[in-house]
């Protein structure tokens, strides 16, 4: 009976490990960054830029539509080069394969037809 006990614990000592070990050397890197590093208490210290020009404006600004529409075609392209591979393996074993990847496309392309009537597609 002992011996089925360790087995099945035994992946969870090595989970436990991590666990500690993943609290442990955060904490300590931030103990020594904030006991070790040097520390000004300087007005500018706060400013956007600690050398070199000021700044002309707050360093806070809006991010443009143009970011986020740049940002759904690379999800809308990644994520299809991420699947379509898997999908190759899969295509001769499932019949449902070609249809379930005909949807995903058909997503897909939605999404690219939108960013294409946002104008993200022309270079500017």
């Amino acid at each position: 009976m002992e011996h089925s006990t360790d087995a099945l614990f035994g992946g969870y000592i090595t989970v436990l490990v991590a666990i500690v070990m993943g609290a442990i050397l955060p904490v300590t890197a931030l103990l020594a960054t904030r006991l070790l590093a040097p520390f000004s208490r300087e007005r500018n210290k706060g400013a956007t830029y600690e050398c070199g020009m000021l700044p002309i404006r707050r360093a806070s600004t809006s991010i443009g539509m143009r970011f986020y529409l740049y940002a759904i075609l690379f999800i809308i392209f990644d994520v299809e080069a991420l699947f379509v591979f898997p999908w190759v393996l899969t295509f001769a074993d499932s019949p449902s394969a070609y249809w379930t990847m005909f949807a995903f496309i058909s997503i897909l392309g939605a999404g690219l037809a939108y960013a294409w009537k946002k104008g993200a597609l022309q270079w500017r």
